[in-house]
């Protein structure tokens, strides 16, 4: 199943529509809902704020992968940001101590089981994958 969104926070409605109808019709493990609509929800913020020199759509893409969900996501006319090159984030510094930022994407590396980068011609893609077990079998 593949959609694009627009570049709009207005856009995160239809997106986990968009999860919740793939999970029903392909009968995907609904406890993997949480983590793909929130991993789902932290790039495409992450996208939409920091990628403001595009006005192109983010187009998103959900397949099945064994017994999970493959998850891309697809930014146009952007910088390179790979996601797996945050520095680490000290979850167990005093709050006061923290910098800003990182902790949505420490969160989505940490809830995966995979997660892939790609960049050519001015092109990002952010591949995931999360894994369950399928519920018609």
């Amino acid at each position: 199943m593949r959609q694009t969104f627009k570049r709009s926070f207005d856009e995160l409605r239809n997106i986990v529509a968009m999860t919740e109808h793939f999970f029903a019709d392909q009968g995907v493990d609904p406890s993997l809902r949480n983590v793909v609509d929130l991993a789902i929800e932290e790039l495409f913020v992450n996208m939409v704020k920091y990628n403001t020199e595009s006005a192109e759509d983010i187009l998103l893409e959900l397949d099945l992968q064994d017994h999970g969900v493959k998850v891309s996501l697809t930014d146009s006319d952007v910088e390179r940001f790979d996601p797996r090159d945050i520095g680490p984030v000290d979850v167990e510094a005093p709050l006061a101590d923290r910098s800003p930022g990182g902790l949505g994407l420490y969160l989505v590396l940490k809830m995966v089981d995979s997660i892939h980068y790609e960049y050519r011609d001015r092109q990002s893609k952010i591949t995931f994958v999360a894994y369950g077990k399928r519920t018609d079998v």
